[in-house]
């Protein structure tokens, strides 16, 4: 394990080249799974666990490592399969998403991978909208699931989606600004969060599932001779996405003379690990950490009070 271990504190230098580095592990069977490494604070052989009560049947137990108390998922019973067994033999990755460290419970850690953002697939259109995976890969021929971990995560220990009265009065204040978002994520979830935060501003969304769909998009609006500044808002990006991360849907945005204007806001569950440089280098205006819903709603607020405070008036 420790040469795994060394290449996940060593991986840092791939962002914002629209590559990424997976940690395949198993959860018991012939199928690999893959987690950006970007994620891992962790690898460890399983611990020992305590018990909780009323807990979560995902969650085994929580471990003390390194003087906290981190909650124990596991990983295959959280995607609808049976309980992983003989745990004491299992491996923890204990990752940050969210704000919050927590610790998967998998049967075996593999390896690292180098990969290429626009090898990273969306699942197969039959696969359902109740599976667990936000993106699909192949590695030497054999295909790499990644797991929608922010569904996991929103099914065994949901954050509050609301937003404050008082930040939706916020809103309120002003309606001549054009209250149309653009949300870029390749989490289900994810865009359902955002989206009734932004539903709750009284704001017109549109999803796409990553920066390739997203950046098709806007440049179907200028095609029909649409200005995407005037209609949008504001763009909402996800970084860790398929086909073109949000790093790179950035820097396309800037590099276009039609699109280069569009405020844009990454969103990412990348909190622990979040590189403040590239989000300058590719030009975002504004970076929030997921997911806290009256923090969303107040960088919306606080952009139609840019615009209104620069005199703009959009039709809605």
């Amino acid at each position: 394990m420790a040469g795994v271990l060394d290449s996940v504190n060593q991986r840092t230098q791939l962002v914002g080249q629209n590559r990424l580095e997976l940690l395949l592990f198993n959860l018991g069977g012939a199928q690999k799974y893959g987690i950006n490494v970007f994620k891992v604070k962790e690898v460890l052989q399983c611990p020992p666990l305590s018990e909780i009560p009323k807990r979560n049947p995902v969650i085994r137990g929580v471990a003390h490592i390194r003087g906290g108390t981190i909650p124990i998922m596991d990983m295959r019973q959280a995607t609808g399969h049976r309980p992983l067994e003989n745990i004491e033999d299992c491996f923890v990755i204990i990752t940050e998403y969210n704000r919050s460290t927590q610790g998967f419970l998998v049967r075996g850690v593999e390896r690292i991978v180098n990969m290429n953002w626009g090898d990273i697939h969306p699942p197969p259109r039959g696969a359902g909208k109740e599976n667990y995976l936000t993106a699909v890969t192949e590695v030497e021929g054999k295909l790499v699931e990644i797991i929608d971990v922010e569904k996991i995560l929103a099914e065994v220990s949901p954050l509050p989606e609301d937003v404050s009265a008082e930040v939706i009065e916020d809103s309120q204040r002003e309606t001549v600004v054009c209250k149309h978002v653009l949300i870029v994520d390749d989490s289900t979830i994810a865009r359902k969060q955002i989206q009734k935060v932004m539903q709750s501003l009284g704001c017109k969304t549109t999803l796409r599932k990553d920066g390739s769909e997203a950046l098709q998009f806007l440049e179907e609006m200028l095609s029909e001779g649409k200005d995407p500044y005037h209609e949008l808002l504001l763009v909402i990006s996800d970084i860790e996405m398929p086909e073109m991360d949000g790093y790179t849907f950035t820097a396309e945005l800037r590099a276009n003379s039609r699109l280069k204007n569009l405020h844009v806001i990454l969103h990412t569950s990348l909190s622990g690990v979040f590189n403040e440089a590239m989000v300058k280098k590719v030009g975002a205006d504004d970076f929030l950490a997921k997911f806290h819903p009256d923090e969303l709603a107040k960088r919306v607020n606080l952009r139609i009070d840019q615009l209104t405070g620069e005199g703009e008036t959009v039709e809605q």
